[in-house]
């Protein structure tokens, strides 16, 4: 279980997050959503390791996290993904995977990227088919379309084995169907087993997808529930949602 235990981080007089505590469980996929400003990405980056916390505990299956750098947090088994898609746009779809792959195996395996095509191979198109990337192997990453390269990278998060992945906006910049079929296989990521913290605008990414929904406002958490109760919610509509969300579909 991750838990989030009354998390700040100042910057300068600035609280952008201001005391937020939460749990998220193997097998469950939680969103957490809020205005510009609101403190999310922030809470995301002490998560992952990109901020350290001004006070309070990441703690993940009984390991404070506070002090351990990404590349650490990832021995632990936590990964994550970027709002804009970091991939190595010189490398093939394959290679991509594969370089993620032998960094998890560790430092024996590669001393140039011209012998990386031998190598891992079979985890790399396991990879790739579970993403729906199998039939651009061998396309290099830079001709990718957008949709194409979130997946690549999410597929590049999941070599590590995560037990706990953490999506920024895993749905930025997609078109509807994309989206869809994007927040269908975290689910399926969720429904294996694997704790699942996304970062969200787009309301049709977490209705439907996210088993609990977490609202971040000016630095404090201000609800959670199902996304059926958090749009019914009078203080999210009025701060957040306003008339956007009815019976569940994003209507902006």
């Amino acid at each position: 279980m991750l838990q989030v235990q009354q998390l700040v981080r100042h910057f300068g007089g600035i609280r952008a997050v201001d005391g937020v505590s939460f749990d998220v469980s193997r097998g469950e996929c939680v969103a957490l959503i809020g205005p510009n400003g609101a403190g999310k990405s922030t809470c995301f980056a002490c998560i992952a390791g990109q901020h350290q916390p001004t006070r309070g505990h990441i703690v993940w299956n009984g390991q404070v996290l506070d002090k351990l750098a990404p590349a650490e947090r990832l021995r632990h088994g936590v990964a994550r993904t970027f709002q804009v898609a970091q991939v190595f746009e010189a490398l093939t779809v394959l290679q991509n995977v594969q370089l993620a792959v032998q960094a998890r195996i560790g430092p024996r395996a590669i001393s140039a990227f011209n012998l990386l095509d031998g190598q891992s191979r079979e985890p790399a198109f396991a990879l790739l088919e579970q993403t729906g990337l199998q039939v651009l192997a061998d396309q290099d990453a830079l001709s990718l379309p957008y949709g194409a390269k979130k997946r690549l990278e999410l597929a590049m998060a999941l070599a590590a084995s995560p037990q706990l992945l953490l999506l920024d906006e895993p749905a930025a910049g997609l078109a509807e169907q994309e989206r869809a079929s994007l927040m269908k296989l975290v689910k399926t990521l969720a429904g294996q087993g694997v704790a699942v913290l996304y970062t969200e605008h787009n309301m049709d990414a977490v209705a439907g997808v996210a088993d609990r929904v977490l609202v971040l406002i000016e630095g404090k958490l201000a609800a959670q529930g199902s996304f059926e109760n958090i749009s019914r919610d009078s203080m999210v509509r009025r701060l957040y949602l306003g008339d956007r969300v009815i019976d569940g579909a994003d209507c902006a």
